[in-house]
């Protein structure tokens, strides 16, 4: 951990073990070069994929057992950041709230994630990211027009709503403490990032640019030329095709006269423009497709499965996923010039005594 060279590198954090945005926002600050120390449960229950887990070291307590409360303590102590995903009120339980904490150790940034909040009707209320997206009106502008809405995996809640904005909650809040001397607490709601993230949906939707009904707007497969389309060997191309520009460009590559088809924006014949490009599209297979729009600037690109992921030329050549302990996983992001973290360690294969860290 000493050996790292990320823009984080002396940042010692502690992260009481959870699902989802927890672990996930611990690996993106371990992967940024702090020191990450997961508290968790004897025996590692937690689900928690073991690539979400490189990067840092392991200890292991019994948050029910006084003694194993006070190392825990002990070790915050000499920590900066604090991070958590527990329901509200349950680290105050177990004696390991802010007020509990931060009066040990002013100077702690202490990151809490959740999914409704720390405050309002549903805090205490079970949930998943389909339900916080859900509340929030963006669950429901995913979907095709007729039909019901689609999740988007764990993708917008969990992660773009929840683990993006503690880290960002946790960065800033350092920035701060540089000047103030003093840590804060953070509540990183699923909700309120999710409502930051489709910021520009609800002002469209507010200047009556952007309708309720799903499946009928710009970027929602209400246009033909975004959206999504079948090719000859059953595989998919993504057509994002906005500009003018790229849209002539995408004309010119399937070979069709604009001059025969509807005009690019016209909202009531967006269905025979798609079935144009539909037939199109199924007419060759998608390495032929891919190679005919390579270096082509119509945004228009195959859709990979995570198999074919694995091998895209593009994110070959960045490196974008390495290979950690045997697993190919995501390289850390984002990337720096001169601070750049070092390629991950693995999982530890064993728990550190608590006592050791930072001693």
């Amino acid at each position: 951990m000493s050996a790292s060279k990320g823009p984080l590198t002396g940042v010692r954090i502690v992260e009481l073990a959870s699902i989802g945005p927890g672990p996930h926002a611990g690996m993106m600050l371990a992967d940024l070069g702090a020191d990450v120390v997961r508290v968790q449960r004897p025996g590692r229950d937690a689900p928690v994929p073991p690539a979400q887990l490189r990067g840092r070291r392991l200890v292991e307590a019994n948050l029910k057992n006084p003694d194993d409360v006070a190392a825990v303590l002990a070790l915050i102590d000499k920590a900066d950041v604090l991070i958590e995903g527990f329901r509200p009120g349950v680290a105050e339980r177990l004696g390991l709230g802010p007020e509990q904490t931060r009066a040990r150790n002013p100077r702690l940034v202490y990151g809490r994630v959740t999914g409704w909040g720390q405050d309002g009707p549903r805090a205490a209320q079970a949930g998943h990211d389909i339900n916080y997206i859900g509340l929030t009106g963006a669950l429901h502008g995913i979907g095709r027009r007729g039909e019901r809405p689609l999740p988007p995996i764990n993708l917008l809640g969990d992660y773009g709503g929840g683990s993006v904005f503690l880290v960002l909650g946790v960065l800033a809040a350092l920035y701060e403490r540089e000047r103030s001397g003093e840590g804060q607490i953070i509540d990183a709601a699923m909700v309120d990032g999710v409502l930051t993230l489709a910021h520009s949906i609800y002002a469209a939707h507010q200047a009556g640019a952007w309708s309720d009904e799903r499946g009928t707007n710009l970027l929602d497969t209400g246009r033909a030329w975004y959206d999504t389309y079948r090719t000859a060997d059953d595989r998919f191309m993504a057509v994002g095709a906005f500009e003018p520009q790229f849209y002539a460009e995408l004309l010119r590559v399937l070979e069709l006269d604009p001059e025969t088809l509807p005009h690019q924006m016209d909202p009531s014949r967006q269905d025979l423009l798609r079935k144009t490009f539909t037939e199109r599209f199924a007419a060759r297979t998608q390495a032929e497709w891919a190679a005919l729009f390579d270096g082509v600037d119509a945004c228009v690109t195959p859709i990979r499965s995570f198999t074919d992921a694995y091998d895209d030329e593009h994110l070959t050549a960045r490196g974008a996923l390495v290979e950690i302990d045997g697993v190919r996983q995501p390289a850390p992001a984002p990337r720096f010039s001169r601070s750049v973290p070092p390629v991950p360690a693995p999982v530890p294969a064993a728990a550190t005594p608590i006592g050791e860290i930072w001693a």
